[in-house]
């Protein structure tokens, strides 16, 4: 397994880049950059707390008090319960989504840069943060489209619960 480096040393070429005053465009830039990792990471924590509410619906079936229209009796039902806890891993899939976008960091290597090519480290510093941003982006969108499918799978369960109470009473 790959060590991450060490912040220190992305501080260092950060501060080894303060040689001379970056140049204003590189400073709006870099906080274009700031906000949209920021965007990100407060969609990435609201999907992670949206997540949680549909694994808690998607047990719903498998935990509800018995007599409950959603309700299920493992013992008596046991395709439904499967199915029903099957709908709840694109959701936990979806949060594993997530929490690997939260923990991307910026793979910053200032290796072969000298003290005298700050332009050089603020090019190597970008290209790491829109690294990271492609990543996280590539990753919510997994998360989104792993809580649709996950979506789509608790509806047709509960429909096929619903659907067998309704056709078993009128029997």
């Amino acid at each position: 397994m790959k060590q991450q480096p060490s912040f220190r040393t992305r501080l260092r070429a950060f501060q080894r880049m303060h040689g001379d005053v970056p140049d204003p465009g590189f400073v709006a830039d870099l906080e274009y950059l700031e906000n949209r990792d920021l965007d990100l990471s407060v969609r990435m924590g609201g999907m992670l707390a949206f997540n949680a509410l549909l694994i808690t619906i998607g047990t719903h079936p498998v935990s509800a008090s018995p007599g409950a229209p959603l309700s299920l009796d493992a013992a008596a039902q046991p395709a439904m319960t499967l199915a029903s806890l099957v709908g709840v891993i694109p959701f936990v899939l979806s949060s594993a989504f997530v929490l690997r976008g939260l923990l991307i960091g910026e793979d910053f290597d200032p290796e072969g840069c000298e003290d005298d090519q700050p332009d050089m480290l603020r090019r190597r510093l970008m290209a790491a943060f829109v690294r990271s941003i492609d990543a996280q982006t590539w990753l919510l969108r997994r998360a989104v489209q792993a809580s649709i499918a996950g979506g789509v799978l608790t509806a047709l369960v509960w429909g096929w619960i619903l659907a067998a109470k309704m056709l078993g009473a009128q029997a």
